[in-house]
């Protein structure tokens, strides 16, 4: 398989460059030049089969061609050891429970899929591609931009791995505390950056190091953003999984999947899912204040602008980069991309103002971010239509947030609580990529 820049003005990759390079020359984002269906044999068993076969066989197809059969089983089957869960909230809403990993957050899947992949390629010679920097420094930089998550699951997901350093890159502030002790306490091959800045400008820094000639001269990098293909594409799993379970229900017929989103990778994977034959309906891009997408459904005008602040934290993007990747898949039609996809916005009392009647009503926490998801399947399903909302963090992640709101004291996991007992560490930095670079140059 190759892989195209959204730019188009790049030279094609293979599966190798597109994980370990993580942005194409030209700035754009990586994309697969053909997505092939799976069989319809596939979709007839998918409710007998359990979530790691699903998830092999939507790999197989993405990746198949490009790595090793029994190596790719491999990383699928141990990426994923547990389970994404569908539960029942209302009677016609269900919730796929993302928070059941490592660092309880979606984005263990894709952390830990491409930790492992990179690994493979690593074992392989990945200075191929890499030029001058590998022959001096056989050690990868990944650097990643967080809103909240990100940060915990890619930090946890490399932690320890040899050969790789990790840099996390986090606005000061602007994260809960408990999500900033899951990357901050670690030490090890991984750095935490606390950027005097938003996410948009940990962003900003990433993006301009992968472009800055004398910095790739210097070390080997690579993103573990949404932005690599080897982070996004295997999100795509969980909702193959989804699918599965809803139809062992018999109320798959007419699924609505909502995705709250912030960066896009999210609902990006499911769009591919959905490429890929998935049986999905329509879905519902469920954001917060931060509402550039949900204006570009209306208007067809894409215009970003700095984020804001919100409860739903790891949602405050004010220009998501996996727009592009939606953009190109729908040949830069407004009007595809609306028909498939309806949007929703929420300001902060709304989102509080959920969170206290689905658990009153239902007694399900949800966290601020699967709140705009529930929400939006309220107000958006049509008649005979079953929702699907990714909850995609524990509630315990916002545990001030949460029992403030609902007025409980929610358990911390034993698995969270350990992060919170290690002692912060972290570099203090501008949000001057002068600054960045000067320090990464002395590394």
């Amino acid at each position: 398989m190759k892989y195209y820049s959204t730019n188009r003005k790049a030279p094609l990759a293979d599966l190798r460059k597109a994980v370990v390079k993580g942005l194409a020359e030209d700035r754009g984002l990586y994309m697969p030049e053909r997505i092939e269906q799976l069989p319809k044999a596939f979709f007839d068993n998918i409710q007998d089969m359990p979530f790691q076969d699903i998830a092999y066989n939507v790999a197989a197809n993405f990746f198949g061609e490009d790595v090793d059969p029994d190596a790719l089983q491999d990383i699928v089957y141990d990426t994923l050891s547990f389970d994404c869960p569908v539960v029942k909230v209302t009677d016609n809403i269900y919730t796929l429970e993302l928070f059941h990993g490592p660092t309880l957050a979606f984005k263990d899947v894709g952390a830990r899929f491409m930790a492992r992949l990179l690994g493979y390629f690593l074992r392989q010679g990945a200075g191929a591609v890499c030029g001058e920097a590998a022959a001096t420094n056989g050690t990868v930089n990944v650097l990643v931009a967080t809103s909240g998550d990100t940060g915990s699951a890619v930090a946890n997901g490399f932690l320890g791995v040899e050969g790789i350093h990790v840099y996390v890159l986090y606005p000061k502030g602007k994260v809960s505390p408990i999500q900033e002790c899951q990357f901050t306490t670690l030490g090890q091959n991984i750095t935490a950056i606390e950027v005097d800045g938003v996410f948009d400008d940990c962003q900003a820094l990433v993006k301009s190091a992968f472009m800055d000639e004398e910095l790739n001269r210097h070390m080997m990098l690579t993103s573990a953003n949404s932005i690599n293909v080897a982070r996004f594409l295997p999100q795509a799993f969980y909702y193959f999984n989804a699918y599965a379970r809803m139809k062992a229900m018999g109320k798959a017929d007419q699924l609505v999947m909502c995705v709250p989103s912030g960066n896009f990778g999210n609902i990006c994977a499911a769009l591919f899912g959905r490429e890929m034959g998935l049986p999905i309906k329509r879905f519902i891009a469920a954001n917060n204040a931060n509402d550039v997408f949900y204006n570009y459904l209306q208007t067809g005008q894409y215009e970003p602008r700095p984020s804001v602040q919100t409860l739903a934290n790891a949602m405050d993007v004010g220009d998501p980069s996996n727009f592009a990747r939606i953009y190109t898949l729908y040949g830069q039609s407004h009007e595809h991309i609306s028909q498939l996809i309806s949007g929703a916005t929420y300001q902060d009392e709304q989102i509080r103002e959920t969170m206290r009647q689905c658990y009153n009503e239902t007694g399900y926490t949800l966290d601020p971010h699967g709140a705009c998801g529930f929400r939006a399947l309220q107000e958006g399903l049509h008649e005979g239509e079953v929702g699907v909302f990714c909850e995609t963090a524990h509630p315990a992640k916002f545990k001030e947030k949460v029992d403030d709101i609902l007025n409980t004291d929610i358990d911390i996991p034993a698995r969270l609580k350990a992060f919170m007992e290690g002692e912060k560490q972290s570099v203090p930095m501008s949000r001057d990529f002068a600054d960045f670079k000067r320090y990464l140059m002395q590394r």
